[in-house]
């Protein structure tokens, strides 16, 4: 089964509803962003997510001991950075007990063939956040085995995004907002839907 991640939840409706609707992780967005939220706010959600549901923290530009720090308060042991620059900045986080998932952007100088030590990469679009697709149908420049494709997802594309990139997991923030930032019930169950229904 494709491994579904939602991100950028801010309240407990929705984090409640992507619970039911069965999704495998739940993103948190610690950096500047619409959908930020306090690593205090992100705990109060955080206590709302069973065991089965891994609870992630995003973070862009913050150093790895604010990573830590916010990860620690809010209770989260997967963490999603987007500046990864080095190794040592991975063993870091590992000897901080945390689980990394390194993400990257299309059309940077980033290198997804060259791992830093990472437990799983994130594959964005030029701008993370953005919900703007890029070519997630050439193969060739994109990475193998578990990985996550990000950009633009939604429920119209998500089908023929992960059957065309391969990809072992997908993660959604735009594509189920009705507006930036703020996340819709029906957007949220139809591309649930649409990523269970493609499977079958």
């Amino acid at each position: 089964m494709t491994f579904i991640k939602m991100c950028g939840l801010r309240d407990e409706a929705t984090v409640d509803l992507a619970v039911r609707l069965g999704v495998d992780a739940i993103g948190f967005v610690f950096a500047a962003s619409p959908r930020r939220v306090t690593p205090q706010q992100a705990a109060l959600l955080r206590a709302r997510i069973p065991d089965s549901v891994v609870a992630v923290g995003v973070f862009v530009g913050q150093s790895i001991e604010e990573i830590v720090d916010a990860a620690t308060t809010a209770g989260i042991t997967t963490v999603q950075v987007h500046d990864l620059r080095s190794t040592a900045d991975v063993a870091a986080l590992h000897e901080a007990g945390l689980t990394v998932v390194r993400a990257i952007n299309t059309g940077s100088d980033a290198d997804h063939s060259t791992s830093l030590g990472e437990d799983l990469l994130l594959v964005d679009g030029a701008v993370a956040g953005a919900g703007v697709t890029w070519d997630w149908q050439d193969r060739s420049a994109l990475p193998t085995g578990r990985w996550i494709l990000a950009g633009g997802l939604n429920r119209d594309n998500v089908a023929r995004a992960v059957a065309s990139s391969g990809a072992w997991g997908v993660d959604v923030s735009s594509g189920i907002e009705s507006s930036r930032g703020v996340k819709d019930p029906e957007l949220m169950a139809a591309f649930a839907e649409a990523v269970r229904a493609a499977e079958s």
